[in-house]
C-alpha cells in the first residue's frame, strides 16, 4: 500500500484543504504516514501571507533533501508560496517534483496516483477554484466548512488576492448538504470559512441568510462559527442573525488591523478608526453577552505614535479577550513595499511588545470578570494531571479544566460551574 504525508501551514482554509485532500486520499487506498521519513508522496501545503512563514516552508523543503537521496520519493509543493512563486521556485529546490497551484489542490490525488501506476496524465490547469465535497475529519467533533475563497479587497499589505485570486462563492445547496452531513455525524461545532467570510454571495443569497440557513440544519452541532468578517461587509442584517440564532456562538472575530483613519486608509481597509469603534459599539448594544478576538497590525509605513495610541485606546475600549498581533512584514507584489514611512525592525518589534503587553493585561481583566457562572462547555480532552479533570471549552472560545462528577468523553456537552482564572485558563466543575 503507498503512504502519503501532509504538512500544513497558514490558515484555517489551508487546514480545511488539507483534510479535504486527506479525506482523497484514504478513500482511494492510500495509507497516512506518520512522518516524512517514511511516506511515498510528500505534500507540502504553503502559506505566503508573511515572509516569516515561507522562510519556514524553505527550511521543510531542505529537510526534504537527504531523504530523497536515500529513497525513491514525491515531493509536491501546493498552496500559495507555489501559487506566488510556481515552477520558478523548482530553480532554488530541485528536490520538488511538482509545483501544483492553489486551485489544482484537489488534483493532486491524480498526481500521486499517476506516480505510483508509472502512468501518465495530461493536466490541466484549473482556471477556477473548486470547493471540495466535504471537508469532514473522520473522528473530529469540529470542522471547517469552506463557504467562499479569495479576496476583492486589495489591502495594501496584503498578498492573498494575487495568490488565491478574486471572490468565488460556494454553492449553498453543497454547502448545506455537508453541513448536514457533519450533523449526521456528530460534530459538535462548525466554522463557516472564507478570507472575507461576509461577503459570501450567491445569486440572491448574502451571507445572513447562509448562516440562517445553516443553523436550520443543524441537531447536533452546538456552535457555529464563522472566520474571517471583514467590517466594512458586517451588516445590520448579520448582527440580527448572530443576536436571534442560539446556535451562532456570541464570540466573533472582527479584524480591526489599526484603530488610526489615516493607517486605515493607507492600508485600504475602507473604513474609519471611528466606523470600525461604531460597528463594535452595535453589536455590544444588541448582543450584550459577545465577546470579540481581532487582528491587530503594528509598525505599517507612516505610522505615527499617535496612530498607535488610537490603537491601544480602541484595544482597551473593546475589551478583546483573543487578539492576534503582529508588526508589518513586507510582502513583495504589494503597494505597501514601497510606501514611504518605513519603520525599522526594532521600532517595529518594540511596539509590537507594547502591544502584547498591553492587551495581555487587558484581557486578564476582562476575563478574570467572566470567572462565575455555569456555562456549556465541550469536552476536548482529559487532564494530563489529573484523571478527575477534563479539559473543554466554552461558547467565547475560553479553555477550562474541570472536575468531572459523571463519566465524559471528548465531544459531549457539559455544563460547568466557573470558579476563578488561572493564567488564561479557567477553572471549574461539572455540574
Amino acid at each position: 500500500m503507498s503512504s502519503f504525508f501532509i504538512e500544513t501551514y497558514g490558515c484555517q482554509m489551508n487546514t480545511a484543504e488539507s483534510d479535504a485532500l486527506e479525506a482523497l486520499f484514504l478513500g482511494s487506498g492510500w495509507e497516512k504516514a506518520e512522518g516524512q521519513q517514511d511516506c511515498d508522496v510528500a505534500i507540502i501545503n504553503t502559506c505566503s501571507v508573511r515572509q516569516s512563514a515561507e522562510n519556514r516552508i524553505w527550511g521543510r523543503l531542505g529537510s526534504y533533501t537527504p531523504i530523497k537521496k536515500k529513497k525513491k520519493m514525491t515531493l509536491i509543493l501546493t498552496g500559495c508560496m507555489a501559487e506566488r512563486l510556481g515552477e520558478d521556485i523548482k530553480k532554488d529546490a530541485p528536490q520538488l517534483d511538482y509545483v501544483v497551484p492553489v486551485n489544482d489542490k484537489l488534483k493532486i490525488l491524480e498526481i500521486a496516483n499517476s506516480v505510483r501506476d508509472e502512468s501518465q496524465i495530461e493536466f490541466v490547469h484549473s482556471q477556477n477554484y473548486d470547493f471540495a465535497s466535504s471537508y469532514y475529519k473522520e473522528g473530529e467533533f469540529s470542522s471547517f466548512v469552506p463557504i467562499m475563497n479569495g479576496c476583492n479587497n486589495f489591502c495594501s499589505y496584503c498578498i492573498v488576492p494575487y495568490v488565491r485570486g478574486r471572490e468565488v462563492s460556494r454553492d449553498p445547496q453543497q454547502i448545506l448538504d455537508e453541513v448536514r452531513f457533519l450533523d449526521s455525524k456528530g460534530v459538535r461545532e462548525i466554522t463557516l470559512l472564507g478570507q472575507n467570510v461576509n461577503s459570501y454571495s450567491y445569486g440572491d443569497m448574502h451571507f445572513p441568510e447562509l448562516l440562517e440557513k445553516v443553523c436550520r440544519q443543524c441537531s447536533n452541532i452546538r456552535w457555529i462559527r464563522f472566520e474571517s468578517p471583514h467590517p466594512k461587509d458586517f451588516s445590520d442584517e448579520l448582527i440580527e442573525v448572530i443576536a436571534r440564532e442560539e446556535r451562532v456562538a456570541k464570540h466573533i472575530h472582527v479584524p480591526m488591523q489599526s484603530a488610526s483613519t489615516n493607517v486605515l486608509k493607507a492600508m485600504n481597509r475602507r473604513y474609519t478608526g471611528d466606523q470600525y469603534l461604531s460597528l463594535i459599539d452595535k453589536i455590544k448594544t444588541r448582543i450584550p453577552d459577545i465577546t470579540f478576538a481581532v487582528d491587530v497590525m503594528v509598525g505599517f509605513p507612516g505610522e505615527r505614535e499617535e496612530d498607535f495610541s488610537k490603537t491601544l485606546s480602541a484595544m482597551d475600549r473593546v475589551g478583546y479577550i483573543e487578539a492576534y498581533m503582529y508588526y508589518w512584514n513586507p510582502r513583495k507584489g504589494t503597494r505597501a513595499c514601497d510606501m514611504a514611512g518605513q519603520m525599522t525592525e526594532k521600532e517595529k518589534q518594540q511596539r509590537l511588545q507594547v502591544l502584547i503587553d498591553f492587551q495581555l493585561k487587558k484581557a486578564a481583566e476582562v476575563k478574570q470578570k467572566r470567572a462565575c457562572g455555569i456555562q456549556e462547555v465541550l469536552c476536548l480532552s482529559p487532564s494530563r494531571d489529573n484523571g478527575n479533570q477534563m479539559l473543554g471549552r466554552n461558547e467565547h472560545n475560553e479553555n477550562v479544566v474541570f472536575d468531572i462528577k459523571t463519566p465524559v468523553k471528548p465531544g459531549d456537552m457539559v455544563k460547568v460551574e466557573f470558579l476563578y482564572l488561572n493564567g488564561n485558563t479557567y477553572v471549574g466543575r461539572q455540574v
